[in-house]
């Protein structure tokens, strides 16, 4: 780690403040401070906050994965969206045979249902005419001259 401290117009000051040592430490490891500096020289003054951020990210990634760093994260994390976009295929997949099923349910009652009311209906209809016919054979007998 540098033990100089910023001069006053250092390059480095804006974006490493003193408050948090622990964020220039870890890109100096992975980088170094002249790459930082040249890297930042090369960058217009309004992405270089940006450029910071993601040099200690990256340092970060490295520290962790030094072998991957950030691409490894990048695989890891793709590899866990894939899973998730499978998991959510299958729950679609799930909530549309349901729905299918309750669909399909929900004719079969209605079929049924409307297969009831026409027995009903021809239960009614049968009793109505044999009721009619019992009132007309009586009504008949009523009727009918003594003399025949």
């Amino acid at each position: 780690m540098l033990r100089r401290r910023c001069v006053e117009k250092c390059i480095l000051a804006p974006y490493f403040p003193p408050t948090e040592p622990l964020k220039f430490k870890i890109a100096h490891r992975v980088f170094g401070a002249s790459s930082i500096v040249k890297f930042l020289q090369d960058l217009p003054e309004s992405h270089r906050a940006d450029a910071v951020s993601s040099m200690v990210y990256e340092a970060n990634a490295r520290i962790r994965d030094p072998v991957y760093g950030c691409a490894g994260l990048i695989c890891q994390l793709q590899k866990q969206v894939n899973e998730l976009q499978e998991q959510l295929a299958e729950a679609q997949a799930e909530i549309f045979n349901l729905k299918f099923q309750q669909a399909n349910m929900i004719a079969l009652i209605s079929m049924g249902m409307e297969k009831s009311q026409q027995n009903m209906l021809q239960q009614t209809y049968e009793n109505f005419e044999n009721n009619a016919n019992l009132e007309h054979d009586n009504v008949g007998s009523l009727w009918q001259p003594d003399w025949i």
